[in-house]
């Protein structure tokens, strides 16, 4: 295709909109000077100018920026081809646009994951999951050798939440849409975003298979756009549910099953808030007391004493606490219950713990100090 960009650039140059002719005209300049790297800044911002609006981005690629794209960095070439694209309605036309542009950046790995992730969130409208997946798979692969985060670590991670949406995998949605949140500027985000985002995390976490730790989302200000609506219900049940308070999951019922994916699991969500439940409860203890009856934890996780072995069971094979029954005894001798991020009142809980554990230590190091003054310095106390 034979292009002429100096007559391209002097025919805008010379329209009657003066805003729009001195903005061509800089680009001119630009262009006639071969400062790509300013010339590429400048581009960057004006393909989303709004007179673009109706339309022109296809033809300044195509009479413009394609004579010289070889010259501009990979990874802004896509970012303004990013904007350029939204003009192609068909999707798959617009599908092979970014899959020959891919071909072009194929050096630049970041250029290139851009490129997969624009042509994976077409093929999502389209529903071709196959496609999406394999993409998905091959920039999750080039993202790990680059290491840290990159700029495209945002559009990647809503791509994956995206599509582990539509395929309703809550525990894989859960993870990469917070992970999307960890990169993107909360405050920049529009509220109605922010709650829907907010909620469909909530709904996530709470029926994600493996999810057994809320405190991250519980500490994500993106939840604050939840108490400002009338949603605030699944921020309380959220705090149930990391606690592992059943009553308060009964109290809020009417609210809950009101919600179609959370009303149809009403029995997954009975089990993993029980086995919360007995998570909560080794935690909340010291560790020297964590011998705990069958009768406790049936009255705790509101359950027959029957079902209470079968309880621990399930939670020492899913690795969430560690210990040993006693069927003899009927009681339970927890090690170890599993990390998680805690929120205000279990911090308060674990820094009773602290207190009393040093003065635990204070009263064996002044014991020992009254038989065996010898053995203990006061620097210990």
């Amino acid at each position: 295709m034979s292009r002429d960009p100096k007559g391209y650039l002097s025919a805008k140059c010379a329209i009657e909109d003066i805003r729009l002719a001195q903005l061509w005209t800089e680009i001119d300049e630009l262009y006639k000077k071969r400062l790509w790297h300013q010339l590429t800044v400048y581009l960057i911002t004006f393909v989303k100018d709004e007179s673009f609006k109706s339309g022109g981005l296809l033809e300044l690629y195509n009479n413009f920026i394609a004579d010289f794209e070889h010259k501009i960095n990979p990874l802004s070439l896509v970012e303004i081809l990013c904007i350029v694209g939204d003009e192609i309605t068909d999707t798959d036309e617009a599908i092979e646009f970014f899959e020959r542009v891919e071909e072009k950046v194929k050096n630049d790995l970041e250029a290139s994951v851009l490129c997969m992730i624009v042509t994976g969130v077409l093929k999502l409208k389209c529903s071709q999951l196959d496609d999406v997946k394999e993409l998905i798979e091959n920039a999750g692969e080039i993202l790990d050798k680059l290491g840290g985060v990159t700029s495209v670590h945002a559009r990647y991670y809503e791509l994956c939440s995206n599509y582990y949406k539509l395929k309703a995998n809550h525990g894989a949605y859960y993870r990469d849409a917070l992970r999307y949140l960890g990169c993107v500027d909360i405050a920049e985000m529009p509220e109605e975003e922010k709650v829907e985002r907010a909620f469909s995390l909530s709904i996530a976490a709470l029926l994600g298979d493996g999810v057994y730790n809320f405190g991250e989302l519980l500490a994500h200000s993106v939840l604050d756009s939840l108490n400002r609506s009338n949603k605030a219900w699944i921020v309380n049940l959220l705090y149930a549910f990391n606690a592992g308070k059943i009553a308060e999951f009964e109290v809020l019922q009417n609210y809950w099953e009101q919600q179609p994916d959370l009303l149809a699991n009403q029995d997954k969500l009975l089990k993993k808030i029980r086995l919360l439940c007995l998570m909560e409860l080794v935690f909340s203890r010291h560790a020297h007391d964590r011998t705990i009856s069958f009768a406790t934890i049936a009255e705790a996780a509101h359950v027959d004493m029957t079902e209470v072995e079968h309880l621990v069971m399930k939670c020492l094979s899913l690795g969430l606490v560690k210990g040993t029954i006693d069927e003899v005894n009927k009681e339970v001798d927890m090690k170890w219950v599993q990390p998680r991020v805690l929120d205000r009142k279990q911090i308060d809980n674990m820094r009773g713990k602290v207190e009393d554990w040093h003065k635990h230590i204070k009263d064996i190091v002044n014991i020992v100090g009254d038989e065996v003054p010898e053995l203990v310095s006061h620097s210990f106390i």
